[in-house]
């Protein structure tokens, strides 16, 4: 933030445009950019998108598809390869006599650099489109005035001189002069890295020695910055890459990339796999260098041991688990907004949620406007429809619900009577609500706000007509009609007003002295379908905790309807004055956290990440946006506010936990089949990596040659491109999964060795059995041109059964049960593994064997290999159960 701040300060240059503007006259401004406050028509917003250009930062690092091209082919694997093919067009074509040049080798090895390019190349393509498209579902729209029509448009389409309206939640989707405003106060926090809010004022012009701090110029709003409470209406003076923020972002990441449990597992298994590389190639190509005497062969041989070990398709399998499980979202209403919180997804214990419109139907109703008498009293519902109609900041449910039930009364004769002054927006510390409204006789001040709040500022109640002190008695009487209303499932709001004299505007001051005279009961009920959904979370072992600003009454009483225990609920007062270690335990204990504030909510998410849980919390508010950014997954609706969807990782279109319910199972199915092929794959490739190093430490050749290991390793690699198209079992899915690296090595220590054990068997079979067969004498009595064919059929026969084993261990440990018995893969794994290994299979008999070095083995040979297979599969199926006789899952 310090570099960003920084650079904000050098932008000095760039800023005679805001500095113009700024100390411009409003009707100046409008003319210059050529606009009027009823908007521009359409032939100017074609005109203005030509002149300035469209309201999108250009992404100079943008993926193209030539990038990704690049990029498919500068992989470690590929260069391996383009070293190999260079240094075998040395060694079989350039440096050669006439008659000994072949090229076939190096035609083999440009051919597998092109095959795993391409297949990388396209899964990018369709992963860069997917995000793309899953993207475009999401709105991100901003208020504006076209042709005199108050509009909603994708933030997109903005251009300059346009008349954009802004209020609480909204991102600035612009760079905007601002022509008029209510009570405005915006956070710059994304520009100069201060929290606190500062206030905006249309009317106030920037002080001329003092021009060089555009950040504090109050008659302007950035893009990127964000509206905490009041409203303003501007026109748009700079969009795209020539506001502040595009010049900054073309050169600092628009977006924090949060950094998830997976990225720091696969960093771990990246450090792993560098040091077993930098053990694991200096000791073949030393051992191979020593007993063969050709170290160039040997050096060869140690780097496709090298890639061997590495799993080179890693990058294409986990995106392509994450676009399948994200499309997969989609068909479930849940857009997917940063590709790498599916891991974390699958990995939450934990779900904090606010209860209005998760739990309940979001369709608050104003049921009872009572007076204090506990009577129905039109006259309460006259002052809070002035209140609730006349307020601009964030329209929330009580003033919609108040609103609509105003339908009773005579509301065109009441915005007839009354005029409004001004306005003290709601504030999440404040808890209150001020319009200041005037009948041509006289002001009045009228406020409404939570009741320990509202109880705070008055000293006087309405009671039949008459004006009485508030006393502690009457308080007392209120404070229990309140506590029986909220028992009942009501949610209760206090209004109260005070008459005011010639003022022309408000403030925080005006709201002492009240005369309370009214209570407002709303009702929301639960969900029809939270209970089930509420139980569902409870089975698949994520337990759901309430975080909300209502008070402990309303929210036990929809708790116990929804399932939830209710028996223990804390507040913020609750945490006042203990203990990190004693509030770690209260977050344990408890369920359901009411009256809280923004800033405590994010501290509860902190705590319960500490007592190591996974915590996604979901909100769509202004309010919830400190702590959607302290989760590990930050979950909002496609209708909340700007600043909860640009703080989101998932962003559902429907606000629903049955929604994110189907959610969490996907993202532990796609963390899954992404373990299943790390764990696989290394433990494989540990196997194949000991058999090697048997081999070369006993036999007196190459046990396969340095383009067979990576056609080998291709081939392997290929058909776990169908391993997120596997499913996982129910059982598995019940659970949350979370990434743990320091079980790997002993999976890879267990599992791995199985492989090379029966390896060593095909070892001593080639070489005492087959081989012998094929050339008519053992090794060490074969002449010079007889162990060369020894050698080759050697190669061939393990690259055979090399393959095989490999192909087969995934159907062994992608489950715990007996494969293709107990428990069987999808038919696209299926179809690939066995697909692979019979083209591997037939490969050695063909011509493209012979130019690869194969030997022609015996037919015959496949029918040994078929009983080692059966034997290896129930060998390894027997290591298995063992295992999970000690551990609790295998993947």
């Amino acid at each position: 933030m310090k570099q960003l701040t920084n650079s904000v300060k050098k932008q000095t240059a760039d800023t005679k445009l805001v500095q113009k503007i700024a100390q411009q006259d409003k009707k100046h401004v409008l003319k210059e950019l050529d606009t009027s406050l009823d908007g521009l028509s359409a032939i100017q917003v074609t005109q203005h998108r030509e002149k300035w250009g469209k309201n999108e930062l250009e992404n100079k690092s943008k993926n193209t598809k030539w990038h990704f091209l690049v990029q498919s082919f500068m992989t470690p694997f590929t260069l391996v390869l383009l070293l190999l093919a260079v240094i075998s067009l040395c060694t079989d074509y350039l440096f050669v006599p006439d008659d000994q040049k072949d090229l076939s080798t190096v035609i083999i090895m440009l051919v597998m650099v092109f095959i795993s390019g391409i297949i990388s190349f396209i899964q990018n393509v369709r992963t860069n489109d997917s995000v793309e498209n899953l993207l475009n579902m999401i709105s991100d729209t901003t208020g504006l005035k076209r042709d005199g029509q108050e509009k909603e448009m994708s933030t997109k389409e903005l251009v300059v001189g346009d008349i954009v309206n802004v209020t609480a939640g909204d991102i600035v989707p612009a760079d905007i002069r601002l022509l008029g405003s209510k009570d405005l106060f915006c956070s710059s926090a994304s520009l100069n890295g201060e929290s606190e809010p500062v206030e905006k004022n249309a009317n106030q012009k920037p002080v001329a020695d003092n021009l060089e701090d555009y950040l504090d110029y109050p008659n302007v709003i950035y893009e990127g910055t964000t509206i905490v409470s009041g409203s303003g209406v501007g026109v748009v003076f700079a969009t795209g890459e020539r506001t502040i923020f595009g010049k900054l972002a073309q050169n600092i990441s628009r977006k924090e990339v949060k950094e998830t449990t997976f990225d720091k597992g696969i960093k771990n298994i990246s450090k792993l796999l560098l040091t077993m590389t930098a053990i694991i190639a200096p000791l073949v190509f030393i051992i191979n260098g020593l007993t063969k005497g050709n170290w160039l062969n040997a050096l060869i041989f140690a780097i496709a041991t090298a890639v061997g070990l590495t799993p080179e398709m890693l990058p294409v399998i986990v995106t392509s688990n994450l676009v399948k499980g994200s499309v997969e979202l989609s068909k479930h209403d849940t857009i997917v907004k940063r590709m790498n919180s599916m891991q974390n997804f699958g990995a939450i214990d934990i779900l904090c949620t606010d209860k209005t419109g998760t739990l309940t139907q979001e369709q608050v109703i104003l049921n009872r406007f009572y007076n204090l008498n506990l009577q129905s009293d039109k006259n309460i519902l006259e002052l809070a429809y002035l209140n609730s109609f006349y307020q601009t900041g964030n329209k929330n449910l009580i003033d919609k619900a108040i609103v609509k039930a105003a339908k009773v009364i005579d509301t065109d004769g009441i915005l007839m009577k009354y005029s409004k002054v001004d306005e003290l927006p709601f504030d999440f510390k404040r808890r209150r609500l001020s319009i200041c409204v005037d009948d041509g006789q006289k002001q009045e001040l009228i406020t409404k706000g939570a009741a320990e709040e509202m109880l705070a500022c008055a000293n006087r109640i309405k009671l039949d007509q008459a004006i009485l002190p508030l006393t502690a008695q009457e308080r007392d009487k209120i404070l229990e009609n309140i506590k029986t209303l909220n028992e009942d499932g009501f949610r209760v709001v206090l209004l109260g007003y005070k008459p005011l004299e010639n003022v022309t505007s408000i403030s925080v001051e005006d709201e002492d002295n009240l005369i309370l005279c009214g209570i407002l009961a709303f009702i929301d009920p639960p969900k029809t379908s939270a209970k089930s959904t509420m139980k569902q979370l409870k089975v698949d072992g994520i337990t759901v905790k309430i975080l909300t600003g209502d008070n402990a009454a309303v929210t036990r009483n929809v708790a116990k309807q929804v399932g939830l225990d209710a028996d223990k609920v804390y507040s913020e007062k609750d945490f006042a004055g203990k203990t990190d270690s004693e509030m770690k335990k209260m977050v344990e204990e408890c369920d359901i956290f009411v009256k809280l504030s923004p800033e405590m909510k994010a501290r509860i998410i902190e705590l319960l990440k500490e007592n190591q849980h996974s915590v996604a919390y979901m909100g769509d508010g202004i309010n919830d946006a400190s702590a959607m950014k302290s989760a590990d997954v930050a979950i909002s609706v496609d209708s909340g506010a700007d600043i909860a969807k640009k703080c989101a990782d998932i962003i559902l279109l429907k606000k629903d936990l049955h929604v994110l319910e189907q959610g969490v199972r996907i993202g532990r199915q796609v963390f899954g089949n992404t373990m299943k092929y790390i764990k696989i794959t290394l433990s494989s490739n540990f196997g194949n990596i000991l058999s090697i190093l048997v081999a070369s430490s006993f036999l007196p050749f190459l046990p396969m040659l340095p383009i067979q290991l990576l056609v080998l390793d291709l081939m392997y690699g290929t058909s776990c491109l169908s391993i997120p198209f596997d499913k996982m079992s129910n059982q598995y899915l019940k659970k949350p999964r979370k990434w743990k690296v320091d079980k790997l090595p002993k999976f890879m220590l267990c599992l791995g060795p199985t492989s090379s054990v029966f390896d060593i068997i095909t070892f001593s079979v080639l070489y005492f059995v087959v081989c012998p067969q094929v050339v008519g004498s053992s090794y060490a009595l074969a002449s010079s041109s007889q162990k060369t064919v020894f050698a080759a059929v050697f190669c061939t026969g393990w690259f055979i059964e090399s393959l095989w084993t490999q192909e087969m261990i995934i159907h062994v440990l992608r489950a715990p049960g007996m494969p293709f018995i107990k428990q069987h893969a999808t038919w696209i794994v299926t179809l690939a593994t066995i697909g692979i290994a019979s083209v591997g299979t037939i490969i050695p008999f063909t011509s493209l064997g012979r130019k690869m070095d194969f030997g022609n083995i015996p037919v015959s040979y496949l029918a040994i290999v078929f009983v080692i297979l059966v034997v290896y599969l129930l060998f390894t199926t027997l290591v298995k159960r063992v295992y999970l006789k000690h551990e609790e899952y295998l993947i």
